[in-house]
C-alpha cells in the first residue's frame, strides 16, 4: 500500500506540513518495496485559488491508497480525494513523517 503524507521536505526524517492543498512536498512511502519518493508541490503555492482541489488531482498519479496529514483538505479538495478513494488521517501536524508513519500503525490518527 502506499501512503502520501504532506511534509516540509523528502524524506521520513522531515516535519510533517500541516497544510495540504498548499504543502511544500508530498513524500511517498510505498509499505510493499519499502521505498520513499517526493513530490515538490511548492509551486502550487503561486495559485490564487483551487490549490486543493489541483493538489487532489496531482496525487492520482501516484496510486497512493491514504493521505496523512495536519489539518485535512477542504471541502473542494476533500471531495476529489472521496472520488480517488483515499483514506485521509488527520491531526499529525506536529509530527515528523516518520512519527506520523507509527501513529497511522498505532490507530493514533483521527480518519477524516
Amino acid at each position: 500500500m502506499k501512503i502520501v503524507f504532506t511534509a516540509k521536505g523528502t524524506d521520513m526524517s522531515v516535519a510533517m506540513d500541516p497544510r495540504f492543498g498548499r504543502t511544500e512536498y508530498f513524500v511517498i512511502f510505498d509499505e510493499e518495496s519499502k521505498t520513499v519518493e517526493s513530490f515538490d508541490n511548492r509551486a502550487i503555492e503561486k495559485e490564487a485559488h483551487g490549490a486543493g482541489p489541483r493538489t487532489a488531482q496531482k496525487l492520482s498519479e501516484y496510486g497512493a491508497q491514504v493521505l496523512i496529514t495536519g489539518n485535512g483538505p477542504g471541502g473542494n479538495a476533500a471531495a476529489v480525494l472521496k472520488t480517488l478513494g483515499l483514506e485521509i488521517y488527520v491531526g499529525a501536524g506536529t509530527m515528523t513523517v516518520q512519527e506520523a508513519y507509527d501513529a497511522y500503525k498505532s490507530g493514533s490518527l483521527t480518519k477524516a
